[in-house]
């Protein structure tokens, strides 16, 4: 995957090339909460072209999963506006987010353990199922037919990760590593056009790491959608993100390319310590 530099654009951000002339998958403007007298995310601004990858860091307590919480409305900022493909999300469930197209993972894993890893796929493709309850009661054939369509789809999915013959396993006996990758299938069932992934190398050796670096890279170039993942293994973020933000005290101090955030003084001062090796897609 050849990363695109970023262009800028009239609305208060960068886009790749290769997302210029499109409208951009997620448009967020001065967007701000409060915890009481705390704010916990002030004047946030970032524009998302809609098959770019996007990395935001800082230290912990930042405020990027806060950030995270916002875009997909189990908080309701204080200020500020998120626009998802251009339509206005206030007001929103968690539910019709994610129905608009954003799936997110977590920072930790929340699979239906004691179901198998098919299961927890197909729970992902609740939305993309339909049939009558009537249907369904007295297993008409039409009942049959997408079940049999969607366990086709759980194998698709599956397969990208190379976890189609674990699909009978029980999830909560899977390694970590593994339950990490699954929980990002069950994430890519819901069909989204935005995906965002909450320290997806977390627990990973870095055999693994490099693995989902190669993923993350398929994922985006398969299913032509956006993704934006927090995380702390610069090797990860540097290696395939196209733009960063770095958030501090719930305020971006650095919007950049890779090497612009690397090359920054405050960044390297403040997050990095030192410049890390660059992986590659």
């Amino acid at each position: 995957m050849e990363r695109k530099k970023l262009i800028p654009i009239p609305s208060r951000g960068l886009m790749t090339e290769r997302d210029i002339g499109k409208p951009p998958i997620l448009d967020i403007h001065s967007l701000g909460i409060d915890f009481g007298g705390l704010h916990a995310v002030e004047d946030f601004t970032l524009v998302m072209g809609r098959t770019e990858i996007t990395g935001l860091i800082g230290p912990n307590g930042a405020g990027k999963t806060t950030v995270f919480n916002l875009i997909t409305n189990v908080y309701q900022p204080t200020r500020g506006v998120i626009l998802l493909d251009g339509i206005d999300t206030k007001g929103k469930s968690t539910y019709q987010i994610n129905q608009m197209g954003v799936a997110r993972t977590f920072q930790n894993i929340r699979l239906f353990g004691e179901l198998s890893v098919e299961e927890n796929v197909l729970i992902g493709l609740h939305n993309q199922i339909h049939y009558s309850f009537a249907s369904s009661l007295f297993r008409l054939p039409g009942y049959w037919k997408q079940e049999k369509q969607a366990r086709e789809k759980a194998g698709e999915l599956l397969s990208i990760f190379g976890m189609q013959d674990l699909r009978a396993h029980q999830a909560g006996s899977l390694p970590y590593g593994a339950q990490r990758r699954l929980e990002i299938v069950r994430a890519l069932a819901t069909n989204p056009k935005l995906l965002l992934l909450d320290e997806p190398a977390a627990g990973m050796n870095p055999a693994e790491t490099a693995e989902l670096m190669e993923n993350i890279c398929k994922i985006r170039d398969t299913f032509q959608i956006a993704i934006m993942l927090i995380e702390h293994d610069m090797s990860l973020v540097m290696g395939i993100c196209e733009g960063i933000a770095v958030l501090n005290y719930g305020k971006i101090i650095a919007k950049g390319t890779p090497d612009e955030i690397k090359n920054n003084p405050v960044v390297i001062e403040a997050y990095l310590g030192k410049k890390e090796e660059e992986g590659a897609c």
